[in-house]
């Protein structure tokens, strides 16, 4: 059995080599990895495709890549994802099915360029699904050191992949207090995105301890709501360092575009902008963009794309929520492709 290889985008996969890590840490890393979320939805959806290739989008830990490859073994599996820590644990996690998977530093908007540069894997089989499943890692919260959670003390960082891009803290040095509080709103907080601006602006925080702070002393104790009070301002911050709004609708448009014939898309969010983004482009391509009034029926020649299976997003069971919490706030939107 081949040693399961992690390969970047635009590498030459031919001499692509397994990664020289430490057993123990990734023995760590793989136990800090959640369970995953709606998992027998996602194999019960996937694992009666046909032969043919699955695109894990989200490969975090490798959880749902686990249990389908374990239940499908007509499916190979790419698995993308651009936090380097996630990559070395999904790699062991899927060791025993190494040949049915490749792993590759990339981000779901380059999906179309990761199928491209991978055709030797997928060797003209179909795209039979793409799984999304959106948001930070119980494993990113719980790294102390990525500056992701409020829970501990560290440099704000709050990058997915810590070797690129600006830190949350070097946004806040460059970015100005009204477009902040705009990015505020857009994730839900509404009535002190003004005050929690001006003061997380003023106060230039380096550490996720001091966005705590700076972000407690603009809500007065009695206005505070249930949970954490700068919640949405991390939230915030993390989806605008990561560029998370213009990586899932790239995303979203590169996996319809990739899929095959039939093939199934599944994508799990966690807030309701992120599922707002999903059912807005799942309706568009459902009705092909027809803006017709509905009474008078389609005139405009419109094609649908793809068939949603519910208007409404499927959620997680109370059982399922009762073991494993993180699941109370996912939404799974599923859509089929259809012949063009």
């Amino acid at each position: 059995m081949r040693s399961l290889s992690i390969v970047r985008t635009g590498e030459d996969t031919s001499s692509a080599l397994s990664p020289v890590v430490s057993i123990e840490r990734l023995q760590m890393a793989q136990g800090n990895y959640h369970q995953p979320v709606l998992e027998q939805e996602i194999v019960e959806l996937l694992s009666s495709a046909s032969t043919g290739v699955v695109i894990d989008a989200t490969l975090g830990g490798g959880g749902h890549a686990f249990a389908l490859l374990n239940a499908a073994p007509q499916l190979r599996l790419i698995g993308i994802d651009r936090d380097p820590e996630a990559r070395e644990a999904a790699a062991k996690r899927l060791e025993q099915f190494s040949d049915r998977v490749c792993i590759v530093d990339s981000t779901f908007a380059e999906m179309k360029s990761v199928v491209a540069e991978h055709s030797d894997f997928i060797m003209s089989s179909p795209i039979v699904g793409v799984l999304m499943d959106l948001g930070v890692s119980s494993h990113q919260l719980d790294e102390s050191s990525r500056g992701f959670s409020f829970r501990a003390d560290a440099p704000l960082d709050m990058r997915m992949d810590p070797t690129k891009g600006e830190t949350a803290a070097e946004y806040i040095t460059r970015v100005d207090q009204h477009e902040f509080a705009r990015l505020l709103r857009e994730n839900g907080e509404n009535r002190f995105a003004g005050s929690i601006a001006k003061s997380v602006i003023e106060r230039q925080p380096k550490t996720t301890y001091e966005l705590t702070e700076a972000v407690e002393r603009a809500v007065p104790m009695a206005a505070r709501r249930r949970g954490h009070v700068a919640t949405r301002a991390f939230q915030a911050l993390r989806i605008v360092v990561n560029s998370e709004e213009e990586q899932l609708s790239e995303g979203l448009d590169a996996a319809l575009e990739i899929l095959g014939e039939n093939g199934i898309l599944a994508v799990i969010s966690y807030h309701s902008g992120e599922d707002r983004v999903v059912k807005s482009v799942l309706h568009e391509a459902a009705t092909g963009g027809c803006k017709c009034p509905v009474a008078l029926g389609c005139v405009c020649g419109a094609v649908a794309s793809v068939s949603v299976f519910k208007a409404s997003a499927q959620l997680a069971s109370a059982a399922e929520i009762e073991v494993n919490p993180r699941a109370r706030s996912a939404r799974l939107r599923v859509a089929r492709k259809l012949p063009a």
